[in-house]
């Protein structure tokens, strides 16, 4: 048997060495079919692949780090030393962040690269490709982008969570479409995002980067990045591939341990985890990231039965999948389920990856299991041509190149930075407004702004953030002070967010005694410093180099945490600030829920800006001054304790029991947030029409705008299952919509639902609608529903069924 096989192995080596040296000789003519853009795609890339070396077919699908391929002199930038090796010895085929720069890539203002820049330092990099490669492939850039590219220069947009919260999908578009711009402009072509992970664990690091905990709220919020990254197609010069994180079910490891085991049933993971995920696939989206964790036993990024039984055969996909950095290696080092690397790259190949990210995952380990026999090249061939088939299809081969003029008039442009704040406003929850304290007049002559969160613009920005200009980040002291220039303001830091070395609350009681107002700025940040240590990955480390001084930094990718306190003594520059007796105003800016019982029971005022983004400070000076009225909503529950989670509002029956200290209940709600006027919800009607998969049952509503002043309302519908053959959701979101209605105005709402709104995996895991009653509840949130009433669906309505 091993004499076969040994004979089989050798007679393949040979086979392969001798096509590769004949290949190598290969000059590739100038006619070759795929040079030829008239040529079908389909038939370039076969073309394309049929002249391909392993070792060509294996480097294609290896990004390396970006930001190490450039060297920057002056006004000057040119293709690195590492570049040519990169492309001459391992034969790459994209590359990831080449401009980004933080703490990590130790690229800063002064040594990285302005939009200008980035697109001279893309086109030297795509020349060599092009140029100085045997077959001319250019290159694949892929940038960080979910809240704008992460490079030095560009737009600022608010972080996810704070997206999630205006409740707005066609925001996201906005938002979507420019950040592609900004990309494209620079000679990037993949920007990472959406992120559509359910954030069911307030402790883990990476909340922020999510749009909460609800699948319906993410999926809609994840379209609208979608539809404004990719367009109607790549071909177009200002879109580019979105690439969904990460497959699967990451936000809900075990402890809040980033990248730990998930522990979910095949239902649960179906119905609700991957919910946002196959609308996202139905839409088209070109790519899609593994995950660092476990599901039920399996690392993601080898997880066949997700990545190959469930992405390609059932749901179609037909772009490539990515492995998150390092988590190839991740499969045989944290996991410990592969022996060798050599194991880990083949398990990760014939599981479905399709490309590296971080180059040390495939690379000459994949090439080992080749030849070992591990891998097939109809397996290889098949990753090179989901790859190859993007490149075609944005042209590349015929644009590898940027226009170095254009970034100038693209980036960071008026229109984008008006855009961040429109987003910023939609995005501010007023969580509580007893006695009408806001808005603020603007009759004040003094005001205290106190907090260490109210003039540290890097705090504001969340985590996968570059270096910025403090010209473009307005801080809440900055939008304060030129919202109210004649009143005399105040200013006092009193503590930072961890450290308390650097507390001066007497300076923060001084200063409130003497206003008319205390504005408290409180919160956490995810602002990475040049201190911090970091993993391969990119994550944080907790300690720094022993510095006396603790950073800011509490949460952003690898900040999990075992309590949700304010941290420091945050808390107690509030207490001591209330204790003043003068109106006191606390506004958070924060990357995940915290705990902030003792805020809403005895501050009149809480705003909830999440990560606001540039123009955070002139939003949340707009809305405390009434120039605009808050309508955000949260996208996750605020919890009482860390004890009370998990606390999301769509749990499965039956209904949660109190504990013996307190309830069960959050202290806010998802989908709770505050007006600076009020809306009546009347005449709810239901009806139904088509049948099958075609059935539609139509909610119609009618909302009125009763209070004093103009305002947005967010409508929001819930549907109860009121009995399944498995256990469902007490309640789950199923639409909801925006809408601006002035004093005394009203507007009739009609929301449809389609089977695959009313649908369960049932007890055979089939994908059905079940005849019976549905519960319809419309409100202003998750509890503060203000109508319902029932509709039955007549007989089941299959949707599809689970492969295995």
């Amino acid at each position: 048997m091993y004499s076969i096989y040994l004979k089989k192995l050798i007679a393949t080596v040979a086979v392969l060495v001798s096509v590769a040296q004949l290949c190598a000789q290969d000059k590739i003519p100038a006619n070759a079919d795929y040079k030829n853009s008239k040529i079908p795609v389909e038939q370039r890339v076969i073309d394309l692949i049929g002249r391909m070396t392993v070792e060509e077919k294996v480097g294609q699908l290896t990004t390396l780090l970006g930001w190490k391929m450039y060297i920057k002199t002056g006004n000057k930038v040119q293709a690195s030393d590492a570049l040519k090796d990169a492309i001459t010895t391992q034969k790459i085929g994209a590359l990831w962040g080449v401009l980004r720069a933080d703490p990590w890539t130790q690229k800063t203002l002064s040594n990285g690269l302005n939009p200008s820049l980035a697109a001279q330092a893309t086109n030297a990099i795509q020349k060599v490709a092009v140029e100085e490669s045997r077959l001319g492939i250019p290159l694949f850039l892929a940038e960080e982008a979910m809240h704008g590219h992460m490079a030095i220069g560009t737009t600022e947009f608010p972080a996810a969570i704070a997206q999630a919260s205006t409740f707005n999908p066609s925001m996201n578009e906005k938002m979507g479409v420019a950040v592609a711009q900004e990309l494209r402009a620079q000679g990037a072509h993949i920007g990472y995002g959406p992120i559509l992970d359910l954030a069911r664990e307030p402790r883990w690091s990476r909340v922020e980067e999510t749009f909460g905990e609800d699948p319906y709220l993410i999926s809609e919020m994840g379209l609208g990045l979608i539809k404004g990254f990719q367009g109607n197609g790549i071909t177009n010069p200002e879109n580019v591939i979105s690439t969904l994180k990460h497959f699967a079910a990451y936000g809900v490891s075990e402890g809040g341990h980033n990248g730990g085991a998930v522990h979910i049933g095949e239902r649960e993971l179906m119905q609700d985890y991957m919910y946002p995920f196959k609308k996202a696939i139905d839409a088209g989206v070109l790519s899609v990231m593994t995950a660092y964790s476990s599901v039920d036993g399996i690392p993601s990024s080898s997880h066949k039965a997700l990545l190959t039984g469930l992405l390609r055969e059932q749901w179609g996909f037909k772009g490539f999948v990515v492995s998150d950095l390092g988590s190839i290696e991740g499969i045989k080092n944290d996991h410990h389920a592969a022996a060798t690397l050599e194991d880990a790259a083949a398990l990760a190949m014939n599981a479905g990856v399709d490309a590296d990210l971080g180059g040390n995952g495939f690379d000459d380990a994949l090439l080992n299991a080749f030849h070992a026999g591990d891998v097939t090249e109809a397996r290889l061939d098949e990753a090179v041509a989901y790859v190859l088939r993007l490149k075609f299809e944005m042209g590349l081969f015929e644009n590898p190149y940027v226009d170095e003029k254009k970034p100038a008039k693209v980036v960071r442009n008026a229109a984008h930075i008006a855009l961040a704040k429109e987003m910023a406003l939609e995005g501010i929850t007023l969580l509580k407004n007893e006695g009408d304290l806001l808005p603020l007049s603007k009759e004040l002559k003094k005001i205290a702004v106190i907090g260490p969160n109210a003039d540290m613009m890097y705090n504001q920005l969340g985590d996968y953030t570059a270096p910025q200009d403090p010209e473009f980040i307005i801080t809440p002291l900055e939008g304060i002070k030129a919202k109210m220039p004649d009143a005399e303001i105040t200013y006092v830091k009193g503590t930072a967010i961890r450290d308390t070395t650097q507390t001066d609350i007497a300076a923060a009681v001084s200063a409130a005694k003497n206003a008319e107002v205390a504005i408290v700025v409180l919160g956490g940040s995810s602002a990475r410093d040049f201190k911090t240590e970091y993993l391969e990955t990119g994550a944080a480390t907790i300690s720094s180099k022993e510095d006396e001084i603790l950073s800011d930094m509490e949460s952003g990718e690898g900040y999990d945490r075992a309590t949700l306190d304010l941290m420091g003594k945050q808390l107690e520059l509030l207490q001591a600030v209330e204790a003043t007796g003068t109106p006191t105003i606390l506004v958070l800016i924060t990357g995940r829920p915290l705990l902030i019982n003792w805020p809403a029971k005895h501050i009149p005022a809480i705003l909830d800006t999440w990560y606001p983004g540039s123009q955070g400070g002139d939003a949340l000076a707009d809305v405390l001054f009434g120039d605009y009225n808050p309508a955000g909503r949260l996208p996750v529950s605020i919890p009482k304790s860390v004890g009370q989670t998990p606390v999301y509002y769509n749990h499965w029956w039956p209904n949660r029991r109190d504990y013996v200290e307190e309830t069960s209940a959050p202290l806010y709600a998802f989908g709770h947030g505050l007006s600076y006027t009020a809306f009546d919800y009347s005449d709810l009607k239901i009806s139904q029409s088509g049948t099958d998969a075609d059935k539609f049952v139509e909610v119609s509503v009618t909302v009125k705008n009763t209070g004093a002043q103009a305002g947005d309302e967010v409508v929001q519908l819930y549907l109860r299952d009121l009995v399944s053959s498995v256990v469902t959701p007490v309640k789950q979101l199923r639409g909801f919509e925006r809408i601006h209605l002035a004093k005394g105005e009203s507007k009739t709402l009609t929301f449809t639902l389609t089977p695959e709104e009313l649908a369960l995996y049932d007890t055979e895991m089939k994908c059905v609608a079940e005849a019976g009653a549905f519960e319809v509840q419309l409100g202003a949130s998750s509890q503060d529903i203000r109508l319902t009433d029932s509709f039955k669906l007549a007989e089941d309505i299959l949707l599809t069924t689970q492969t295995k």
